[in-house]
C-alpha cells in the first residue's frame, strides 16, 4: 500500500523540501546535546499534527537515521493509519500488561511505529507513569532519533506532561486554522514546563508563502 505522504509522493515538492529543512535543524539545534526524543503537538485539534510528525519521520528515515515514531495520542490516535499498520496492540496494552513493546516496521527501511493500542480509561495517568520513563529509554537504545505524537496541548493535559520527558517540542500550527491566541496559549502552557521548543510547523500554507519550519 502506498502511503499518502508528500515526503514520498512528490519528494521534490516545496514541503517535502521544508520537512527536510526541518530535519537538519532539528539534527544541529543543540550544541550541547543531541535531540533524541522529539514530542511533536499542536494547540488544538485538526492541525495534521500527526502527518506532520510523518513526514518528518521519513526524511529521517531518508537520512539513513533509524527512526521509531511513538503514538502517545491515545485518545486519537492515527499514526498507525498514516503508516498502514494495525492498532491491535500499542503502547497502552504494553504498559499496563508489563510486556514487550510492539513495535512494528513501516514499509520506509530504518523507520518503525509502536503504534497507541486502545484507548486506558485514563491517558494522563499512563502518560505520567515511570513505566513511560523505562519505554522512552529501551526506544532510545534502539533509534537514532524518536518522533512523539501527542494530544494538542489546549485539548488535555498529556502534552504538557510528555513534553517534560522529552529533549524537544515541535509544535504545528495550520494556515487558515490556528487562532493565533491559540498558538499563544500553547507556547505559554509548554513553557510553564519548561519545554524545550525546538520548532514551529506551519501546514496548509499556500506555495507562494510556503514556509513550513521557522527558528
Amino acid at each position: 500500500m502506498a502511503l499518502d505522504l508528500i515526503t514520498l509522493r512528490d519528494p521534490r515538492a516545496a514541503a517535502a523540501e521544508a520537512y527536510r529543512t526541518l530535519r537538519t535543524n532539528i539534527q544541529f539545534s543543540s550544541i550541547e546535546r543531541k535531540l533524541h526524543t522529539i514530542l511533536v503537538t499542536s494547540s488544538v485539534p485538526d492541525e495534521d499534527k500527526s502527518s506532520a510528525l510523518a513526514n518528518l519521520a521519513v526524511t529521517f528515515a531518508q537520512a539513513e537515521q533509524r527512526v521509531i515514531v511513538l503514538d502517545c495520542d491515545l485518545r486519537r490516535p492515527s499514526l498507525h493509519s498514516l503508516f498502514g499498520v494495525s492498532n491491535e496492540r500499542g503502547l497502552s496494552q504494553a504498559m499496563n500488561q508489563n510486556s514487550a513493546l510492539p513495535i512494528v516496521k513501516t514499509e520506509i527501511d530504518g523507520l518503525q511505529i509502536l503504534p497507541a493500542g486502545e484507548t486506558p480509561p485514563s491517558p494522563a495517568d499512563l502518560l505520567s507513569s515511570k513505566r513511560l520513563d523505562s519505554v522512552l529509554r529501551d526506544l532510545k537504545q534502539q533509534a537514532d532519533i524518536v518522533l512523539i505524537d501527542a494530544p494538542p496541548v489546549l485539548a488535555a493535559s498529556d502534552a504538557a506532561l510528555l513534553a517534560t520527558k522529552v529533549d524537544g517540542v515541535v509544535l504545528v500550527t495550520k494556515a487558515g486554522k490556528t487562532r493565533r491566541d491559540s498558538a499563544r496559549e500553547a507556547v505559554a502552557l509548554l513553557q510553564r514546563v519548561n519545554a524545550h521548543i525546538v520548532g514551529v510547523i506551519l501546514t496548509n500554507a499556500k506555495l507562494e508563502r510556503e514556509r513550513y519550519a521557522r527558528y
